[in-house]
């Protein structure tokens, strides 16, 4: 249900709002300037239909409605209008949802309320999801277990405070594009577009195109006007992944932007202006890209004004678990799977293997893994199916002073005698899946003579 206002509407009009309402909705009449004030004291209301000349009010007085606008900011105004009269005073003074045309029906204000509660319920969820937006880039919800990615943290929440360009180095899959996202949503730029670019995925003439856009006819195909990414992201920030791949003349046209803040289309000869910060991200040393003839010197300077390096995942082992299991809950719910965690032995797997893909590969292995699990833990086995690296490390994996591997036998013997060897209760205990379990007996050659007389009695 909504609260429905309608303003000065002549009798017919009236009919027909009323009519959409009935049942549904609760509905006010207000048709002096004493009314609205009247209504607007005792109630806020959710949609306004007004008719700026239906009660014989003067068309271009329209006080009333900036009365309404100022003192009532989440209603939706809608005016009803006739065609002999101009209300382009009004819509440029007012946020003016919609306009119905005389005759008004009660189909036109059904269908205007339906849009009013969409647009609504659309707003609502993008709120939801901005509060959500905002709670993942918080620098305080970022895992960060060892001192020296905390000072990482720390540095970059003080560079989010500034509009200065910033370089972030580390090598593939540490988090560069993620932690660049962080300093948007944490600066003053955080209700401004964040736009990234992949300077290494694109060729060369696409990449000029998705930068600075083009005009029509600019180029074979170009049928139409393309907004480029530094103009659409406009008051926000672009991040500039692997800014090294940029060949010489891109960068040059680059380093002019970042200096004058202006650009030209390709194909066009006017100027445009766009406020944006420079984020830039490269996996190698930008240094040794510039004696190297790869990346401009002055760019270099110009984008290097505040720098900060992200380490390897494996020189924060302590970040391992706890970034598994939140990676494993949201991979989770994307599968609409009931994975409640990892076995014993996972973890321990987990911070063993040196992840060379660092993140991005930790998160490819778990998604792997859980798309083959059958249990509710992640069990080396589904870990490793499609990993076979991982086995490698299996053997150095410290489990109580002893190997996964050495152990595994023992440990497995040890389950099915504490469960008078019913495989299914002893596979819980481990945390893996019967399917697993009976792929390891026949692994280790577990025998049992209880199964064998099952297994006869059942045969007879």
């Amino acid at each position: 249900m909504v609260k429905i206002l309608a303003i000065g509407a002549d009798k017919p009009t009236l009919e027909e709002i009323q009519k959409a309402a009935r049942d549904e909705h609760e509905l006010a009449l207000a048709r002096t300037p004493k009314d609205i004030d009247a209504l607007l004291k005792k109630d806020e209301y959710d949609i306004a239909f007004i008719d700026p000349v239906g009660g014989n009010q003067n068309a271009r007085d329209f006080s009333q409605v900036q009365k309404l606008s100022s003192s009532n900011p989440h209603c939706y105004l809608v005016l009803i209008n006739s065609e002999q009269y101009d209300l382009s005073a009004i819509i440029q003074k007012n946020d003016i949802f919609d306009i119905i045309e005389k005759p008004c029906s009660r189909e036109k204000v059904s269908l205007t309320i339906n849009r009013v509660l969409e647009n609504r319920r659309q707003k609502h969820e993008l709120h939801f999801l901005r509060g959500q937006q905002d709670s993942i880039y918080d620098f305080q919800s970022i895992i960060a277990q060892t001192p020296s990615f905390q000072k990482v943290l720390s540095i970059l929440g003080k560079f989010a405070q500034t509009d200065s360009t910033i370089m972030i180095t580390g090598e593939t899959g540490t988090g560069k594009s993620f932690l660049s996202s962080s300093v948007h949503y944490n600066s003053l730029r955080k209700e401004k577009p964040f736009v990234t670019i992949n300077c290494a995925n694109l060729p060369e003439n696409i990449l000029d195109s998705e930068l600075f856009g083009h005009e029509k006819g600019a180029f074979t195909g170009a049928d139409k006007r393309r907004i480029g990414r530094l103009e659409q992201a406009n008051g926000g920030t672009v991040f500039l992944d692997e800014v090294g791949e940029l060949n010489f003349s891109l960068q040059s046209k680059l380093l002019r932007f970042i200096e004058e803040k202006a650009f030209e289309r390709v194909g066009g000869n006017k100027t445009i202006h766009s406020d944006v910060r420079i984020i830039s991200a490269t996996n190698k040393t930008p240094e040794t890209q510039v004696e190297a003839g790869e990346l401009r010197e002055d760019l270099y300077y110009r984008l290097n004004v505040l720098r900060i390096h992200i380490p390897p995942l494996r020189e924060r082992t302590e970040c391992i678990e706890p970034l598994a299991k939140f990676l494993l809950q949201k991979i989770s719910r994307n599968h609409k799977k009931r994975i409640q965690g990892f076995a014993r032995e996972t973890i321990s797997l987990l911070r063993s293997y040196p992840w060379p893909g660092n993140i991005r590969q930790l998160q490819n292995v778990l998604e792997r893994a859980l798309i083959f699990e059958d249990s509710e833990l992640v069990t080396p086995e589904s870990l490793t199916l499609m990993e076979p690296n991982l086995l490698k490390s299996a053997s150095s994996v410290p489990d109580s002073g002893e190997s996964l591997v050495d152990n595994e036998k023992d440990r497995i013997l040890q389950a099915l005698e504490r469960n008078n060897w019913v495989q299914k209760e002893a596979a819980r205990e481990l945390g893996i899946s019967p399917r697993v379990m009976n792929y390891k007996v026949k692994k280790h050659h577990i025998t049992y003579a209880g199964w064998k007389r099952h297994t006869a009695k059942n045969e007879s």
